[in-house]
């Protein structure tokens, strides 16, 4: 049954790799947890069975932490679909999940850092005009100024990379969550990035490797990975002198900066790849405080 759901998810529902993954992980605790209770069967299973799963992820045990809310919310989330997949393939007539709601999450505005904190951070992307530094610079430069998931500024191609000959129309290709493919406008700052990048370092850096399509490689030659990013990410940041900067954080800021500077919440929603503008508002309240913070120092009736 878990190898037909996830079959199902992956194909039909068109999940990322990474979503999968996770759900694979919660199934098969899932599983593992309702064989301990000596439940061999979906018919066997009861409201009072899922409700128990969800208090042994809040509360741990020996062999995993507890997990927080977001985290244990994913797990219900699949379990609940799971579930749901049983009845519509016949497998048992109930589902004892319907009525389980996962826990309630906090509600955590993004964290974005400064425009000037951004400029130390690409400043800072190494010591010398190197062709590993003329990479990094790239990447940072594409990282903010796209707001491209860290998985999808790692997977571009050197085609996804379009340059138009009017002014200002240089655009990316993106392929985000659920393989939903964007296209960004590109920024001069990084077109100038990626152009000196492409001319000056990649050439060098692809005769170490045996060819690939990628955009961002590594020092041999192949596609630079997730965690080589966020290295290049942490080494910049470390130099600068910032600290908990996180690619995520660069899109979060890509996403305040824009608003701040009076873009529609929807175009933001489009340039982030956000299925549902619910999901882009919550950097409306980010802005809402900055306001709150011009205004009470430059309004002269605010002041206290």
């Amino acid at each position: 049954m878990l190898s037909s759901y996830l079959a199902h998810l992956a194909v039909e529902r068109g999940l990322a790799a990474n979503t999968l993954a996770s759900y694979r992980r919660d199934l098969r605790r899932y599983l593992d947890h309702l064989a301990a209770q000596g439940i061999d069967s979906f018919s066997r299973i009861t409201e009072s069975d899922v409700v128990a799963f969800l208090t042994s992820l809040r509360e741990g045990d020996e062999e995993h932490p507890a997990l927080v809310a977001s985290s244990a919310a994913r797990a219900v989330s699949a379990v609940r679909g799971l579930h749901r997949f049983a009845v519509r393939e016949g497998v048992t007539d109930h589902d004892p999940a319907h009525e389980v709601r996962p826990p309630r999450q906090l509600r955590r505005l993004p964290k974005a850092i400064t425009v000037a904190d951004v400029e130390l951070l690409i400043a800072a992307a190494g010591p010398e005009d190197a062709p590993l530094t003329l990479r990094n610079r790239a990447l940072l430069e594409v990282l903010y100024g796209t707001g491209a998931r860290i998985s999808e500024a790692v997977g571009l191609a050197v085609d996804d990379v379009s340059h138009r000959e009017e002014p200002d129309h240089d655009q990316v290709r993106l392929r985000g969550k659920g393989g939903r493919t964007r296209i960004v406008p590109l920024g001069r700052f990084a077109r100038g990035a990626l152009d000196a990048y492409m001319v000056r370092a990649r050439p060098q850096i692809a005769a170490h490797g045996r060819g690939t399509p990628a955009l961002f490689l590594n020092a041999r030659g192949g596609r630079l990975t997730r965690q080589g990013a966020w290295e290049v990410l942490q080494a910049a940041a470390e130099r600068a002198g910032l600290s908990g900067v996180s690619p995520h954080m660069l899109r979060h800021s890509f996403a305040t900066h824009l608003l701040d500077g009076g873009a529609d919440v929807r175009v933001v929603q489009e340039l982030l790849g956000h299925a549902s503008v619910t999901t882009t508002q919550v950097y409306t309240l980010v802005t809402v405080d900055r306001l709150r913070e011009v205004y009470a120092a430059a309004h002269p009736r605010a002041r206290r």
